[in-house]
This record gives C-alpha cells, structure tokens and sequence, in this order.
C-alpha cells in the first residue's frame, strides 16, 4: 500500500499514479477518470498527496480530495458548500457547513461537463476575495 504522511508535490503525481495501479479495479479507474476531468478543467492544478494517503487537487487551494473506500470513491470539495451545483452531483456530506461530496459506486457515472463546472466553480471560489471575519 502507497502510504506517507505528507510529501513533496513532486512526487504526489506518482504517488497517484501508483494508488490507482494499486486499487486495480473499477475504483482505479474512476479516479483515473475524474483526475483526467480535474486537469482538464484546471489545466494548472497542483496534486498532492496528504493524510496518509490521500490525493488531493489544489490551486489556490484545495479544490477536492480523492478518498477510495471498499464500495465507492468519494470526492470531498473542500468548500463545496459554497459552490454552485446545478447539476446536483453533491450527493454525500450534505449537511455540513463546508465540504460537500460526490459518492460515486461501482456502477455510477458522472457527468464529465458538470463536473469540470463544478471543478472550475471551485476554482474561482479559491481565486475570488475573502471578507474577513470581525
């Protein structure tokens, strides 16, 4: 198993790139996919490898983290509950007052254009001023 706390950015693509050898399965592949949609949507993210091994796309800040459970791969955007989701992928951590996730199963597809909205929505949450708190 690929484990380590943090490390280098520069070894987290590889790192991923091993994870997804490792997982040899259908969770493999989905998070080959919605990597492949991330760089697509933001073509200058930056992937990390955090938490005692979790991918993690950054830019700006963290956009979302790819966790692989036995039964699904779950995305948690990290401020998801600020973001517009028209498309409605949210489908897990739903109450909470920051992240939001997409749980995706074995046999689930997502929508390849309202992700890379949902991705470049967060973004330019990431990018756009901040008020701060009084």
């Amino acid at each position: 198993m690929v484990t380590s706390a943090s490390t280098n950015n520069d070894d987290a693509p590889a790192l991923i790139d091993a994870r997804i050898a490792q997982l040899g399965d259908w969770r493999g592949d989905v998070l080959a996919k919605v990597r492949k949609l991330i760089h697509e949507a933001a073509p200058q993210v930056v992937e990390e490898w955090k938490w005692r091994g979790t991918p993690v796309w950054s830019l700006g800040g963290i956009l979302c983290t790819g966790e692989t459970y036995k039964a699904k791969v779950k995305l948690t955007f990290a401020k998801g509950a600020s973001l517009a989701d028209p498309s409605r992928l949210f489908n897990a951590s739903l109450d909470g007052n920051a992240r939001r996730a997409i749980d995706i199963g074995e046999n689930d597809e997502i929508d390849p254009k309202a992700f890379k909205a949902l991705v470049r929505e967060a973004v330019a949450w990431n990018a756009a001023p901040k008020k701060k708190a009084r």
